[in-house]
């Protein structure tokens, strides 16, 4: 089979598609013919050798894919061949077959597209694992989201309103705006390009303040890091929650005496390792995705789809912070 494999570490030039063995379904695992893999921050990451995990190269980078089950391994009941599942595989998603964990693979209707399939499961996965078991959001509570137009951004914004929250969306441009707008955000702040001096940091935190209003974000999705988190902490209400989701915009260093005059948490999401750590839960709030999808509360916001072979420009455009919604690799028909 075809597999976009990382034989060295760097940048999307350094992936090579090569033909390797197709792999084979053990105990528990089904075998799926990719259709669509979507592209996530951590695929620019894990081939630079700067994710939480470093797996043995050659690997294929891509955390979530989409297709149909060509073979089942012993003991798997609920799943059988023909089935068109979506499925996180952590990395390994731009081949022509993978395996995966019975536990990973999720049934998904006829009506939905193998390209939408493939966005759901890891960007909604981290965002309602976020807000509901991080961020103990409730209704009528104010969320400000920080990196709103992208993948998990977009899909916390859907979710604070469907949870019933007032969403205030913190994205780069004027088109981003309207992007986090048009799926429901109630309003939207344009922030500038870090880095930020003292003062430009104080700007920026004046915006979000006004924004959110004088008492404060109940909640604060932060996906973005770097000099963007100081000032979106200086902007939290009292008890408030803040949430650590990703590093795009680098590792941010945050004044720990902010805390203590805000009484806030400091929470830190590892979706991936919920996941692993607890099934049970994972699968129903993916499981609760599905439905709200059904009823048309979210709905994976796919904004370009490249072909197998150009995945590296996929990966390329998602390092250079270009993606709004969701990029995604059609892998085969």
């Amino acid at each position: 089979m075809k597999a976009l494999m990382s034989t060295k570490v760097g940048g999307p030039d350094t992936l090579e598609m090569l033909d390797v063995a197709d792999p084979v379904a053990a105990k528990g695992q089904v075998l799926i013919d990719v259709k669509a893999c979507s592209i996530n921050y951590p695929d620019v990451l894990i081939i630079q050798d700067m994710y939480q995990f470093k797996p043995p190269r050659p690997f294929a980078p891509g955390g979530e894919v989409s297709g149909v089950i060509a073979a089942v391994g012993e003991g798997v009941e609920d799943l059988k061949v023909g089935d068109r599942v979506a499925s996180t595989t952590g990395h390994g998603g731009l081949v022509e077959k993978v395996v995966v964990d019975q536990n990973s693979a999720f049934k998904i209707p006829d009506s939905v597209s193998f390209e939408d399939a493939s966005a759901l499961i890891l960007t909604y996965g981290t965002s309602i694992h976020a807000l509901l078991d991080r961020g103990h959001i409730k209704e009528g509570e104010t969320l400000l989201v920080l990196g709103a137009s992208g993948g998990v951004g977009i899909a916390a914004v859907e979710l604070g309103k469907a949870f019933g929250a007032r969403v205030v969306a913190a994205v780069s441009s004027e088109e981003k705006a309207e992007f986090a707008k048009q799926a429901g955000a109630d309003e939207a702040v344009v922030y500038a390009r870090a880095p930020f001096d003292k003062d430009q940091s104080k700007a920026l935190a004046a915006q979000f303040k006004a924004a959110v209003g004088p008492n404060g974000a109940d909640v604060i999705y932060d996906a973005v890091g770097g000099d963007y988190s100081e000032p979106a902490v200086r902007s939290i209400a009292w008890e408030g929650r803040f949430l650590v989701v990703g590093f795009p915009a680098g590792i941010a260093k945050l004044p720990l005496n902010l805390t203590l005059l805000k009484s806030c948490d400091v929470c830190g999401v590892f979706w991936g390792a919920y996941a692993a750590r607890d099934p049970k839960g994972n699968r129903a709030h993916i499981n609760r995705l599905f439905k709200l999808w059904d009823e048309g509360l979210i709905q994976p916001r796919v904004s370009e789809v490249f072909a197998f072979a150009d995945a590296g420009k996929a990966i390329q455009k998602m390092a250079d912070r270009g993606a709004i919604g969701k990029l995604v690799v059609k892998v085969a028909d």
